[in-house]
């Protein structure tokens, strides 16, 4: 697993992106604001998704183990701004709450825990950390001032998507690869993919060179592996195909 941020640190950052969230959200035109980087959506969803994540992720980490999660909250979400900051402000601090009563080493239900990441009230913050890191990009785009990210944030953004979403014991379905991942700020990471599934590394000195690489900013390796930029926003080496496979890719386990 990749080195990432202490607990309480992780905690931190869960209030801290909150709050640039909730700010993006005040600031933009209308709720009905078009989010560019999430087809579909108005900003009213964008909004209702992430505060029904975090209630959802606090009822789970409060669950402790099991084998499913419970059911999400079903509950009216309001549509006037004051009132839907407010219920935003209160979903996220249900999830400290769960978070700060569990501990870091409290297991629980986890959609990853087959892959690298482990099923406990730490992997949980620091997957929420970067939901709504993530989100709060798409909030700042749809009001039209998007601010840029921190970088140490988002570097272990990086690494925590592919501990998470690119880490999976099914099988690789193609011929096996690399990537290589180079981020500007000095970070590299390495995924490998062959019929043992998909493992996520760092990247050593002595590694074999890879099928392909991207290189940009820790921001925009991030927001690419989270489908915000494309290919085409990034350097690019080697066999580009290996990237549109592990894109189109949705292995069962």
């Amino acid at each position: 697993m990749t080195e990432s941020f202490e607990y309480a640190a992780l905690l931190q950052l869960i209030g801290e992106r909150s709050a640039a969230f909730r700010s993006a959200v005040a600031a933009a035109p209308s709720l009905d604001a078009p989010v560019p980087s999430c087809p579909e959506w108005t900003l009213f969803d964008l909004v209702q998704h992430l505060g029904t994540g975090q209630r959802w992720w606090a009822a789970i980490v409060a669950a402790g183990p099991a084998e499913a999660p419970p059911a999400k909250d079903a509950g009216e979400v309001p549509r006037e701004l004051e009132a839907l900051l407010a219920w935003y402000a209160e979903s996220n601090e249900l999830l400290l709450s769960a978070l700060r009563k569990a501990g870091p080493e409290r297991q629980c239900w986890a959609w990853w825990r087959a892959g690298v990441s482990p099923a406990n009230a730490w992997g949980v913050a620091r997957r929420r950390v970067h939901e709504v890191l993530v989100h709060t990009y798409d909030a700042q785009l749809a009001a039209g001032a998007v601010q840029p990210m921190p970088a140490d944030v988002a570097l272990d953004g990086v690494a925590e998507f592919l501990d998470t979403c690119n880490s999976t014991p099914a099988a690789w379905p193609h011929e096996a690869a690399t990537i290589h991942y180079h981020a500007t700020e000095g970070r590299s990471w390495l995924l490998a993919l062959d019929g043992t599934g998909a493992w996520p590394a760092p990247l050593t000195d002595d590694a074999a060179p890879a099928f392909a690489s991207a290189t940009g900013t820790a921001e925009q390796l991030l927001l690419f592996v989270w489908g915000r930029l494309t290919l085409s926003d990034l350097h690019i080496e080697g066999d580009k195909q290996v990237f549109e496979h592990l894109i189109a890719w949705e292995p069962e386990e």
